[in-house]
């Protein structure tokens, strides 16, 4: 009888839906843009000039992220064989000359002065102490 006790439970449980800890989430995740949402007018003015300097853009730089702009971009990004669905890519403002910096001075910071040659504190003992012992 004690076996048919214990057999019980398990049947019971066998009737309900078995829950494996994979949960689906009631909630939904907010969706955030990511990246550069707009261009700011320095930045745009920037683009700008390089775009003139390269003969894709004519005229004086606005600062005005505008379609003329975006259109002179794309060209510029065609001709050299890059992407043309996002404006700006980051090839294109390399090129232009507007991508980052990577000079030795802004990595690493202002060279630092190297100090005079100066003898080990174990050179300067002697090794063993045995300096003193001459």
């Amino acid at each position: 009888m004690a076996l048919c006790a214990a057999y019980a439970p398990a049947a019971n449980a066998a009737s309900k839906p078995a829950k494996h800890g994979h949960h689906k989430s009631k909630r939904k995740a907010s969706w955030k843009k990511k990246g550069q949402q707009g261009i700011n007018s320095e930045r745009a003015m920037e683009i700008q000039q390089a775009l003139i300097r390269e003969n894709y853009l004519s005229g004086e730089p606005t600062g005005a992220w505008d379609a003329r702009t975006q259109a002179a971009l794309v060209k510029y990004q065609g001709d050299h064989g890059w992407q043309t669905k996002v404006v700006p890519d980051s090839r294109a403002l390399i090129k232009l000359g507007l991508g980052p910096n990577y000079s030795a001075e802004l990595l690493n910071g202002p060279p630092k002065a190297t100090p005079a040659a100066t003898p080990s504190t174990t050179a300067s003992r002697g090794i063993e102490g045995t300096a003193g012992k001459q």
